[in-house]
């Protein structure tokens, strides 16, 4: 058959299904047809899985014309890469149907972290013609000798949400594997799937690298616009003075009504800790919701998830209280109703969680946004507006990670070594390697080889050897068999593994937790009131308690940093109040918090930033309110203080939230004199930032991870890990000695460099400096303290008293303030 027949053939299947092909499905027909690789651009729910499906069967049908119907064994046709374990499940069902509808006798498999090893050692002696597999698994599949073999016949590789990825270093992977597969099939269609993202045309580039030319690359958009409602569960009472959390399950039995009137329901927490929590308080606020509601987030053991996933498909499940575990595109046709529980900080964030409801053609996708404080209502309206002027932020793709960089070249040794001159060549296609040298390459080399200047003495760090041929192979087998236990990206503190004592794993909870309780202890995990009866090795031995209190594990990682693009909305809807806008129905509910904050100071215009200065029996308290969300705001307030105390000797006490920070000290504080001397400057602005956080300390923990990465350091063998305090004690040695004997490390000057870039993220501290400059100073100095500086001063509190005892001094204050604010 022709192209063209071949499409009629496309459309022929689309309309046995009842359906009508989609323009981007046909278009997408043409390029895949064409040659082309590329970006499919596809809202969630309009069947963009099978748009890069149905033209991988029929470029397959087009290349064995006679025998395509014949059941004989074609080697792996397609890689199909996803960046969740939850999504394999779903996209090799629907893959399977299509290929009963087309006589097409393939096996279509997952590989991942949860396949079973009985059918991974069937994969090695004859892989399946469609491979679903993630980045980590694929990795492994590299590092082993057969690969080569595994991967000959490969004709597309397609990367699901490659938006997910591509921020990531899990994205630096899927090049690094792109790369090297290229080296069988010169041919090779690259496809990627993506929800719409502010850089779409940068993910092209670095999906793609610098090898297919501008001519064989296209990219496929989807004129579909997912119609998204946005609906703001408002509190019966607004407190005047609100604090983070303090709303968050008291908004319980606001929710059980709909709840109660929707066929089944996902509730996203930003936090594996605030689901638990949410569990919790709705099965005790309505019990018959027992054996209807689960839980799911990434550290519940995984027959757990699965069940979930397989009970939410089969529509046994009227409630699940969820993390971004299932904020990716699996196929929950149930799902009537999403919930948002807090400020998911982040545009694109809430509108991949709002289509996991009305998730397919035509639907709307309904969601309901639950804040955890009043203001948190700001950030709803703000949503609501991106939705629908189609607000999207960039993911900035990750470049220069010569950690995956060495964790890759292992990989390669491992899997019976490399000629360096051809891993020069094919890892420079690599977007994330194009600031690549020879010198920097060489260095490579030498540490993987010697340890480098400051190891050399130290034969465990001796990992690779170069054979007669000049060929780079492993120096023992022992060096490979770690390596193998140590592939991927996602770094996390410690887990330790909770089981019953007599019975089944329920999952898994950080080192850093459970090493706070002794036995007898009881903590809520999985759903569950659980009895800590002892630690053996790396598991948490539990029984079943009948406790109602416990402790809720804490998950490191769990800040999530408010985006640029929200942080904008969230300026211009507070600038509703001002201007008298109160047509969102969030704004007009906070009219008697705004009105107060007006009262005592004032609520700031687009064009100023206000800055309250209140004194009270605590010291001086500067509270400034940028809206540039908490992680800029933690170093911003740092540089303020750290500029202000070179003008004069002070100590301050430092607060902050998304929407401004406070710094407190028993001195007056200089202001105006700071102002002259340049607060705001951005001159010397890396030199200051340097000099005013502990660099140092932040850099440590960062190269904690790059060692883990680079395979530096090793975790242990499968129940034998190294403990938390052993690994950090370990790091931060190396990270003295490569400070004082080898400062030109590349490791050490990348921990610097993710500082800079990633936790700082210092070109949005400087923009935030910039747009200080050019706002109007508003100065108050409120008498009380305001609505608005109220929650920021809570959470330093936080950090000084037990939850108990912040609770009751939080009302005690609230009753004060009030008793104020009505007089």
């Amino acid at each position: 058959m022709d192209t063209s027949q071949l499409i009629e053939a496309g459309l022929d299947w689309y309309a046995g299904r009842d359906w009508e092909a989609y323009p981007f499905q046909v278009e997408m027909m043409e390029a895949f047809l064409a040659g082309k690789s590329g970006l499919l651009n596809a809202p969630t729910g309009s069947g963009k899985t099978y748009a890069l499906w149905i033209p991988v069967l029929l470029d397959f049908v087009r290349r064995h014309p006679t025998d395509y119907k014949e059941k004989k064994k074609q080697g792996l046709q397609v890689l199909w890469i996803t960046p969740l374990r939850a999504l394999a499940k779903d996209i090799r069902q629907a893959q399977e149907e299509a290929c009963e509808e087309f006589e097409l006798d393939w096996r279509v498999e997952t590989r991942t972290g949860d396949t079973p090893s009985s059918l991974r050692e069937k994969q090695k002696k004859q892989m399946p013609e469609c491979l679903v597999t993630t980045p980590e698994s694929l990795h492994v599949m590299i590092a082993n000798g057969r690969h080569p073999d595994w991967f000959a016949d490969v004709q597309t590789i397609i990367v699901d949400e490659w938006h997910e990825l591509i921020g990531s270093k899990r994205g630096v992977q899927v090049e690094l594997a792109i790369a090297r597969l290229r080296q069988f099939n010169p041919e090779l269609k690259i496809w990627g799937i993506s929800a719409t993202i502010g850089n779409m045309e940068e993910a092209l580039e670095v999906l793609l690298g610098n090898e297919i030319p501008a001519e064989k690359q296209a990219m496929v958009r989807a004129d579909i616009r997912k119609e998204i409602e946005v609906e703001s569960i408002l509190p019966t009472t607004i407190e005047k003075f609100p604090w983070s959390g303090h709303l968050g399950t008291n908004m319980v039995e606001q929710v059980l009504p709909i709840l109660e009137r929707s066929r089944s329901s996902l509730i996203f927490t930003n936090t594996r800790a605030q689901c638990e929590l949410w569990y919790r308080a709705l099965l005790e606020a309505d019990p018959s919701l027992a054996g209807l509601m689960a839980m799911h987030h990434g550290s519940i053991d995984k027959d757990m998830r699965n069940w979930v996933e397989q009970a939410l498909h089969q529509d046994q499940l009227k409630v699940v209280v969820c993390t971004s575990s299932l904020d990716l595109g699996v196929d929950f046709r149930p799902v009537e109703t999403v919930f948002q529980v807090g400020g998911p900080k982040g545009v694109a964030r809430f509108i991949q969680r709002a289509g996991r409801s009305g998730h397919r053609p035509g639907a709307v996708s309904k969601i309901y946004f639950v804040p955890t404080h009043s203001l948190e209502l700001i950030e709803a309206a703000a949503l609501r507006e991106a939705v629908n002027l189609g607000v999207i932020e960039a993911r900035v793709p990750v470049t220069e990670a010569w950690d995956v960089l060495l964790q890759y070249l292992m990989s390669r040794a491992v899997a019976g070594g490399f000629y360096p001159e051809q891993v020069y060549e094919e890892v420079q296609q690599c977007y994330a390697y194009q600031a690549l040298t020879p010198k920097i390459f060489r260095w490579m080399l030498r540490f993987l080889t010697t340890g480098g200047k400051s190891l050399m003495a130290y034969e465990e760090y001796k990992k690779l050897v170069i054979d007669e041929e000049g060929k780079y192979v492993v120096a023992h087998k022992s060096v490979a068999t770690q390596h193998r236990l140590s592939i991927g990206t996602i770094v996390g503190d410690m887990s330790i593994t909770v089981k019953y004592l007599r019975g089944g794993r329920i999952g898994t909870v950080e080192e850093t937790f459970i090493s706070q309780l002794k036995a007898g202890d009881t903590f809520w995990f999985a759903g569950k009131s659980l009895e800590l009866i002892r630690i053996r090795g790396m598991e948490a031995l539990v029984k079943k308690s009948k406790s109602k209190k416990g402790k809720v594990p804490r998950w490191m990682g769990a800040r999530i940093p408010l985006s640029s693009q929200m942080a904008e909305l969230l300026r211009e809807k507070m600038d509703a109040f001002t201007q008298g806008d109160y047509s969102d129905p969030e704004i007009k509910k906070l009219i008697p918090l705004f009105e107060l904050q007006n009262r005592w100071s004032t609520v700031p215009s687009v064009g100023e930033c206000l800055i309250e200065s209140i004194h009270s029996n605590e010291g001086h308290h500067l509270f400034f309110y940028p809206f540039e969300g908490r992680v800029v705001h933690e170093i911003l307030a740092t540089l303020l203080a750290w500029r202000i105390s070179q003008l004069t000797p002070i100590t301050f006490s430092i607060a902050m939230n998304d929407y401004g920070f406070e710094l407190l000290s028993d001195a007056e504080i200089p202001f105006e004199e700071a102002i002259e001397a340049g607060l705001f400057s951005t001159e010397d602005l890396e030199s200051d930032i340097t000099r005013s956080i502990n660099e140092t300390e932040m850099s440590v923990r960062k190269f904690r991870e790059i060692s883990r990465i680079s395979g530096l350091i090793f975790q242990g063998f499968p129940g034998k890990t190294v403990r938390n305090k052993h690994l950090q004690a370990s790091t931060g040695l190396l990270f003295k000695v490569f400070k004082e004997y080898d400062p030109e490390n590349l490791l050490l000057s990348q921990a610097y460099q993710e500082v800079l870039q990633y936790q700082i993220d210092a070109e949005r501290l400087g923009r935030a400096l910039k747009k200080l400059q050019d706002q109007q100073i508003c100065m108050t100095h409120p008498e009380y303290f305001t609505p608005f500086c109220f929650p920021i001063m809570v959470d330093r509190k936080r950090s000084t008293l037990s939850s108990e005892k912040l609770i009751d001094r939080v009302l005690r204050m609230q009753v004060q303030l009030e008793r104020f604010a009505g007089d």
